[in-house]
């Protein structure tokens, strides 16, 4: 049984209560009855012999609390008794009665009756409830009675479990709005029509009608916003925090005028209102509507009461969580960029989708940074978790990285730097980031990744692949294990290329290999229209399309574009430093994608190899790096034309190697595989041109 007082446990002294007459305690023990006194002040509740009898206690066992007695009721009579209680508070009653089972010391069940009288004070408030309690199995014994019983606890039990089920899986105050008004709702309220309010101020908003009245009667009386202190039912209820029961349409109408032609056109004939009470706490108030008058039994409100409840619980914590995601999802917004920058020779477009669960909201971002020499920054990246804490380490993040970038740094040095930043933040969260810098003039892409998802590029001509691009441990987690080292990837973007940058909610699904999402977005990037915002939302759409989406989304997409007139420059330079081992590698890997995003067959291999050479010998035998420059022309048939710069005025030499020689083969392989090859001066070095004919593209 429910312990109505807030206020601290009492010791329980039977001595200090006043004795009941010999004759009256007499009387009642004669009929199997024992009397209970529940001081709803004191927080106790007294039990004579009998009474202790009813319930299978021991004097001893009893410490006089309401609590007490919870273990000796069956938890689903428990939650009956809690209600008819409550009903008979709440709605002002006198009296209460209620059938129940007790749990007997050896585990067995038998029945019990009880009924209670409420004593009030002269403000009306409850302070006392007195009563009997009997035996009640042998009025029960009839079997008809029994089932009719059972079924009724049955459906009672039932229908409050599973409400509650459904609620506990509501987040939102929609989703807790979806459970009540869908037809399973009603089915369980066994009311016809449902009305919600929710108290907005001194007001309450009508948020959840399933049958809305006409537009015309709307705009002639409408309250889905009224004041509380209106003659409407629901704001009523608020007021006084009581539950109301009306049985027939003239009863209804002639308490609340204004329902009269509500309640004619929707067909409404009876009505229960019940406020939404939490912790002490009115949150609004549901009305239920029926299309035939109805007699309210017994169980029928304690039906309605029990399942109110777990709404208004429900209801409290959906309004907390709103609150909180709108509070994270405000903080995550402010974080991202307001505007993407305009940016000379290829178009920028990004999106972003939150998650369809939890929170929805997380740490994932993205950002375009303009850089010194018409360059530009591209940044992706997903930090760890989904909530505010994650959101406010993102905009942290991103501020720092945007800094470093700013500043110059090469990608390697702008994530480590960033790996540092974010161990010193002293936080457990890591982050996998993606940066790029473009040149967007030249074709020429740096990358470095830090345990991100690599970028995903199509080529002018339509065909789409994953580069292989090298990467770190995640940042936050390198400074740790003293790995912060990013190493850098160059490749080369075509003009009409498309470079795709996004986090691992745009192909991963539970339950699905990520190389599957990986290959279906590479057929939609493949399949999608050229221009770059309709691009973007046609990958969106095929993303957000597949089951299982419910991880954040970021996505930026970066096309090189044509120069004005429609004529397409095909020509890269590429940039080779000395002091860089990987360079070598690197050039091979962009000439391979240069010759490839132009479609060009025939020697590749060989320009492939005296592109090699040239290169090579520049590093070798000269004190500089060396500036290779690739062209494809078509004034007189289509050719590519190579040419490697380097800041030495010495011009090669062609020698005649020996058989065992090791060396001095380099310009025998140009002029072997070339059409045609030279050497021209410049004002700080000499350049070594060849250039290879090709079919045609």
């Amino acid at each position: 049984m429910a312990d109505q007082s807030v206020r601290g446990p009492t010791s329980y002294d039977p001595r200090s209560r006043p004795a009941p007459s010999a004759v009256g305690t007499d009387l009642l023990a004669l009929n199997g009855m024992g009397s209970f006194d529940w001081d709803l002040e004191a927080g106790t509740y007294h039990l004579d012999e009998v009474g202790l009898d009813v319930f299978d206690l021991r004097p001893e066992d009893y410490d006089g609390r309401p609590a007490s007695l919870a273990s000796s009721v069956t938890h689903e009579d428990g939650l009956r008794l809690d209600a008819a209680v409550t009903l008979a508070i709440q709605a002002g009653h006198l009296t209460f009665a209620a059938y129940f089972q007790v749990v007997c010391r050896d585990g067995s069940l038998r029945w019990a009756h009880t009924q209670g009288r409420i004593l009030r004070d002269e403000q009306a408030q409850p302070y006392r409830i007195v009563g009997i309690v009997r035996n009640a199995d042998e009025e029960l014994a009839h079997a008809e009675v029994m089932r009719t019983l059972g079924a009724d606890r049955r459906r009672q039990t039932d229908f409050v479990r599973a409400t509650t089920e459904a609620l506990a899986r509501a987040l939102t105050v929609q989703d807790v709005i979806n459970v009540v008004t869908d037809s399973e709702g009603l089915r369980r309220f066994g009311a016809d029509g449902l009305a919600l309010g929710l108290i907005e101020g001194s007001s309450m908003r009508l948020v959840a009608a399933t049958h809305p009245p006409s537009p015309a009667l709307r705009a002639q009386d409408d309250f889905s916003l009224t004041r509380l202190d209106d003659q409407l039912p629901l704001a009523e209820a608020v007021r006084t925090g009581r539950p109301q029961f009306i049985g027939d349409q003239e009863q209804l109408c002639a308490r609340f005028p204004r329902l009269r032609p509500y309640a004619d056109q929707m067909g409404i004939n009876a009505g229960a209102f019940l406020p939404l009470i939490a912790q002490a706490r009115t949150l609004g108030a549901l009305g239920l509507y029926y299309g035939d008058s109805h007699e309210f039994s017994t169980e029928d409100r304690n039906i309605c009461i029990a399942l109110t409840s777990a709404v208004a619980q429900s209801l409290q914590r959906a309004v907390l969580f709103d609150q909180e995601r709108e509070f994270a999802t405000t903080l995550q917004t402010t974080m991202l960029p307001r505007r993407i920058p305009q940016i000379s020779g290829g178009e920028v477009a990004v999106r972003y989708r939150a998650g369809r669960s939890g929170r929805e909201v997380g740490g994932d971002w993205y950002d375009v940074i303009p850089l010194p020499h018409g360059r530009v920054g591209l940044v992706v990246g997903d930090v760890e978790g989904h909530d505010s804490h994650a959101a406010a380490i993102m905009g942290q993040l991103r501020i720092a990285l945007r800094a470093y970038a700013a500043e110059g740094h090469s990608p390697s040095t702008v994530l480590a730097r960033a790996s540092r930043f974010l161990a010193e933040l002293d936080t457990e969260r890591s982050a996998t980031c993606i940066y790029v810098e473009a040149d967007l003039e030249t074709g020429v892409l740096r990358l470095a990744r830090a345990g991100h998802l690599e970028p995903l590029l199509r080529h002018r001509g339509g065909r789409t692949g994953w580069p292989a691009v090298r990467g770190g441990l995640p940042l936050g987690m390198a400074t740790a294990f003293e790995a912060d080292d990013y190493p850098e990837t160059r490749l080369h973007l075509n003009h009409d290329g498309v470079l795709l940058l996004c986090t691992d909610g745009l192909v991963e699904r539970p339950g699905q290999d990520i190389a599957e999402g990986m290959a279906a977005l590479a057929a939609a990037l493949q399949s999608g229209p050229l221009r770059t915002e309709e691009l973007a939302d046609h990958l969106c759409h095929e993303g957000s399309g597949r089951a299982g989406t419910e991880d954040d989304m970021a996505l930026l997409l970066l096309r090189r574009t044509a120069a004005a007139g429609g004529r397409v420059p095909i020509r890269a330079v590429l940039h080779i430093h000395q002091a860089d081992p990987e360079g070598l590698v690197e050039a091979r890997a962009v000439l391979r994608q240069i010759l490839s995003g132009w479609a060009a067959t025939g020697p590749v291999g060989d320009i492939e190899l005296v592109a090699d050479e040239l290169i090579t010998n520049a590093l070798v035998h000269t004190d500089s790096g060396a500036t290779l420059t690739v062209e494809l022309l078509g004034d007189a048939g289509p050719r590519v034309r190579l040419e490697v710069q380097d800041s030495s005025s010495e011009w090669p030499r062609r020698r005649t190697p020996g058989e065992t020689a090791t060396s001095g083969r380099g310009l025998l392989l140009v002029d072997a595989l070339a059409e045609r090859w030279g050497v021209q001066p410049l004002g700080s070095g000499k350049s070594v041109w060849c250039e290879f004919p090709l079919p045609a593209l």
